[in-house]
């Protein structure tokens, strides 16, 4: 019992923590999404002209969209001649009375018995269909180890060192899935994604500001973002740049050291490791 639990307490060290969170997000990116060189989805994606026939209303305590079954709506609204488009997408919250999905096109309501078990709810997000929470999840570990009270930076350095590897990944998929077609070629069932922007948002911001006035990571920011653009298609590239010019600008705000200032905007993949040549970006 006391080997089992020494295994145990060293499974929760925080690097085994973000190794884990990052090899859940990569088995999501791989199952979710295709490769970026797979053809888009053609034909027109509009809504039918008439209004919504039927809404789906959460009833009963606050809950998170943990899953969807994706095939399950579609076969439905194939045989029911309809579009079903999903007002809540996964990782959100629904509460009492409000809408999940509504139905169009339809001739009369579809059997709520029907729709319901196709959006699985829980108490809290999963990482089951959402590779915004394996990113929100290295997030937090890295804002929380900038906090003053505990102030370890290279921790934060290596919860990048995971969020970039889950952006490369994303960067090389095709992230516009959000149409679903039955075998005829009808567009079937309308979710919402994140598109590449949002997960760049999520990724940055709050790092950030919370890395503002730690040399270590704003070097390390750079790098990343440098590393992305570099290595990325061009279609992912004007987003990186405006990070990376709200990064120069962090820079320049917050940092009033003058010395500090010059080494901040450094590329190093360390934070304060091996200052790396210049990066050529095309």
């Amino acid at each position: 019992m006391f080997i089992g639990l020494i295994q145990r307490v060293e499974q929760l060290q925080v690097t085994r923590m973000l190794i884990f969170t990052g090899d859940q997000g990569r088995e999501i990116i791989e199952n979710l999404y295709p490769p970026l060189d797979t053809p888009a989805s053609s034909g027109s994606v509009e809504m039918p002209p008439s209004p919504y026939l039927q809404t789906l209303l959460h009833h009963g305590h606050p809950r998170v969209v943990q899953e969807i079954d994706v095939r399950s709506l579609t076969e439905i609204a194939s045989r029911n001649g309809c579009v079903i488009d999903l007002v809540a997408s996964v990782g959100d919250a629904v509460l009492d009375s409000t809408p999940t999905l509504r139905v169009f096109g339809a001739s009369a309501p579809l059997p709520e018995a029907s729709l319901r078990p196709a959006i699985e709810l829980g108490g809290e997000r999963t990482l089951e269909q959402d590779p915004k929470y394996a990113i929100r999840l290295l997030v937090e570990i890295a804002i929380k180890a900038l906090s003053p009270a505990i102030n370890d930076p290279t921790t934060a350095v290596q919860a990048l060192d995971q969020i970039e590897d889950l952006l490369i990944r994303l960067g090389r998929r095709r992230l516009e899935i959000g149409v679903f077609r039955d075998t005829q070629n009808k567009v079937r069932v309308l979710i919402g994604f994140p598109k590449w922007e949002d997960f760049l948002l999520l990724a940055f911001c709050e790092t950030q500001i919370y890395g503002a006035t730690s040399v270590q990571v704003m070097r390390r920011m750079k790098a990343l973002i440098m590393e992305l653009i570099s290595t990325l298609p061009e279609e992912r590239r004007p987003a990186l740049r405006k990070w990376q010019e709200r990064l120069q600008s962090t820079v320049e705000r917050s940092i009033s050291d003058g010395l500090d200032k010059f080494d901040a905007p450094t590329e190093d993949r360390q934070g304060l490791g091996s200052t790396r040549r210049k990066s050529v970006s095309s």
